[in-house]
């Protein structure tokens, strides 16, 4: 689940990123308005929380600029302001919902759970009878419930982004890890392997396949008749 957090103030940024990201989130962080609109229009995320006051382009414009663009991310709005006019005004805007600071980091999840909820063509990700519950951080095949860790579920989900692509080490490192494949050595293929233990074993059909020399598909079924 990937959550870009749009928030000038580094320390609060900081806190959202750690936070978030102990919760199993993939958190980038843009710490001005024009940043966050140019990179919420060229990426795609589940959900975002946008600050109101940002240098150069503030909260309230970014959300009807990235709405104008056809940009349907559920946007949560952030803002030290606890007043009616500001509430209407970031609604009127494009924002799904909004959060006063400071805030209770509970009640934070709780709304992003929320708005994901709503979301309902993001909430599970499916490929044949393996099925990724994104709000619950549950998987299961064959109905049977598969045991992950949280990096086993980040790895997880990215391919199932991703079907019937071929994904090298190095994209892997880069978009699941967030460093780079030097840094990892062989810890992608041993994550690997884990995940073949747990969704393959003793199943059919094989969905982790090897591409030899290149990296690692996701098969879906249809593609392996």
């Amino acid at each position: 689940m990937r959550i870009l957090v749009i928030e000038d103030e580094q320390k609060m940024a900081d806190l959202l990123k750690r936070g978030l990201e102990e919760e199993g989130f993939s958190v980038e962080v843009a710490y001005d308005g024009d940043t966050g609109l140019k990179t919420g229009k060229e990426r795609k995320f589940d959900i975002l929380l946008l600050d109101v006051t940002l240098p150069g382009m503030d909260g309230f414009t970014v959300a009807r600029e990235l709405r104008a663009a056809n940009i349907k991310t559920p946007i949560l709005m952030l803002t030290a302001r606890d007043s009616t006019d500001m509430k209407v005004q970031g609604l009127d805007s494009g924002a799904d919902d909004y959060v006063t600071k400071p805030f209770a980091f509970a009640e934070l999840l709780a709304r992003l759970r929320a708005l994901l909820r709503r979301a309902e063509d993001i909430t599970k990700l499916q490929i044949g009878d393996l099925v990724l519950d994104l709000i619950h951080r549950k998987v299961t095949r064959g109905g049977e419930e598969v045991q992950l860790t949280g990096k086993e579920f980040n790895l997880l989900e990215f391919f199932m982004r991703h079907p019937d692509e071929i994904l090298s080490r190095e994209t892997l490192s880069e978009k699941v890890w967030h460093e780079t494949f030097d840094a990892l050595t062989n810890v992608i293929d041993v994550y690997i392997n884990y995940l073949r233990n747990k969704v393959d074993r003793n199943r059919e059909p094989k969905l982790i396949h090897t591409i030899r020399g290149v990296g690692y598909m996701l098969k879906t079924p249809e593609k392996q008749a």
